[in-house]
């Protein structure tokens, strides 16, 4: 294993684009294949998902444990399916290994699991977590004089877990510079919506308050997903982008609608589904 950071091969915008209306092809096909899963969280994640592998994240297939590479922790680690499409992508898996979500001895298990899956940092389960392992990362890198970064994922419904603030004050306190978080904004958590089950109020305003450089971006928009990534690298102290996505993206009647948190497909609700992400390909 060699001692110096990894490399990654920078895409354009327009190559991100088409690579996350694959991967988007790819979670349908990994949900209908298992009858199980969260589709509608992986939709609204993925352009951030691809947009971090394609603009930013160090990391290389040929060695998925480097010591130096940028960690990307998805902390909503139900939505397993977008980083399983994007390590596809960026060649970490192979397709075969797709056919093993959710399968008993799978490399690819409903919750991220970083013991099974190459590329996979942080093992998902209980929200709420995440912040404090990349805080950890972080620490650890500049203690060893490594100058990896800690991206983090979070749901915005996972943002009324108590350890996220926790997080939140303890990365101020020490002066973290190699950590962002990125918020999925989609407004709609396990089968209802956020502001049903807990009134987030103000993200932006909740950040700053804790000391935390704070920016919007719509999440589905791969410019301005490269912007905020850019941002974050360029700007002094922790940095919480907030992504404004949909619930279900890319598939007209799964887009904003709370059932399909987690909800199998039935019908010819697939066929629909995948017929829809093939449109812009025809």
């Amino acid at each position: 294993m060699t001692d110096d950071t990894p490399e990654f091969i920078q895409k354009s915008v327009d190559e991100l684009v088409d690579i996350a209306r694959g991967c988007r092809r790819e979670i349908v096909k990994m949900v209908k294949r298992a009858n199980a899963g969260h589709p509608g969280g992986s939709l609204s994640v993925i352009d951030i998902i691809v947009g971090l592998y394609g603009r930013t994240l160090r990391a290389s297939p040929a060695e998925p444990k480097h010591p130096g590479r940028d960690r990307l922790i998805l902390s909503k680690g139900h939505a397993s399916p977008a980083m399983y499409a994007a390590l596809h992508a960026f060649d970490f898996l192979d397709e075969s290994d797709l056919h093993s979500y959710r399968m008993y001895n799978g490399i690819c298990q409903g919750h991220v699991d970083s013991k099974w899956t190459p590329g996979i940092d942080f093992s998902g389960g209980s929200l709420g977590m995440g912040l404090s392992f990349g805080l950890g990362i972080a620490i650890s890198g500049r203690l060893s004089g490594r100058d990896h970064h800690s991206w983090v994922i979070l749901g915005d419904g996972e943002c009324q877990e108590g350890e996220i603030w926790e997080a939140a004050m303890a990365a101020v306190h020490h002066r973290l510079e190699n950590v962002t978080v990125i918020v999925d904004v989609n407004g709609i958590q396990n089968d209802d919506f956020v502001d049903q089950q807990m009134v987030m109020g103000d993200l932006s305003a909740k950040w700053t308050a804790f000391g935390w450089k704070v920016r919007d971006m719509n999440g589905h928009n791969m410019t301005e997903i490269s912007e905020a990534i850019e941002w974050s690298k360029t700007t002094v102290g922790p940095c919480a982008i907030l992504a404004r996505t949909t619930k279900g993206k890319g598939v007209s009647f799964m887009e904003g609608v709370d059932k399909w948190h987690h909800r199998r497909f039935k019908g010819n609700e697939f066929q629909d589904a995948f017929d829809e992400l093939t449109l812009d390909d025809k």
